[in-house]
């Protein structure tokens, strides 16, 4: 139940953050995923380690998007507090996805390679449901799908290691054995 919790609450948060970007409104996505991301830590085992997890998905998020807008891969309809950074909807949305990596998304963290393959799909597939919504408009879409395949190829694999690291849902068995060992 908690991965399908999990899986669930990742899904009304990207859509509200992608609509809320498409039409105007984009605190109301933030404001959402803020919500999802308060829930999911007071229902971590270890909360300051998924809360690290979630801010360094953020930080690599915001420098990534950053980055393919100043390279003129894509625009975003709205969000952004500076001009030609990535907009606070879409940092949201890094740290949504940070909470599933621990869950429902956990298997990844053990089939790295199978990492590369999710992020080379299904990244790009999320940047082009948002374009079709309204979100973000694509400069070349077919050079910007590329760049993104590239980039969450790479990022993926990455935040899954990130997520070993800082694991908040480790069992408290787990945790102790954890410790033991140290």
């Amino acid at each position: 139940m908690p991965m399908f919790a999990n899986f669930l609450a990742f899904q009304i948060g990207w859509f509200a953050c992608v609509l809320g970007g498409a039409h105007d409104l984009p605190w109301v996505g933030t404001g959402i995923a803020l919500v999802i991301v308060a829930w999911h830590l007071t229902r971590a085992t270890r909360p300051e380690q998924e809360l690290l997890l979630v801010l360094s998905a953020a930080a690599i998020g915001a420098l990534f998007d950053t980055l393919l807008v100043w390279l003129g891969w894509f625009t975003f309809s709205s969000g952004t507090l500076i001009a030609g950074t990535a907009p606070h909807w879409m940092v949201a949305l890094w740290m949504l996805f940070a909470t599933t990596l621990n869950l429902s998304l956990a298997w990844l963290k053990r089939h790295l390679f199978v990492a590369v393959l999710f992020g080379a799909i299904g990244g790009p597939l999320a940047y082009l449901g948002g374009e079709k919504l309204g979100a973000l408009n694509f400069a070349s879409p077919t050079a910007g799908l590329i760049a993104l395949a590239i980039g969450w190829a790479l990022l993926t694999p990455l935040l899954a290691m990130i997520a070993q690291r800082f694991d908040g849902f480790v069992s408290r068995l787990d945790a102790a054995t954890e410790m033991s060992h140290v």
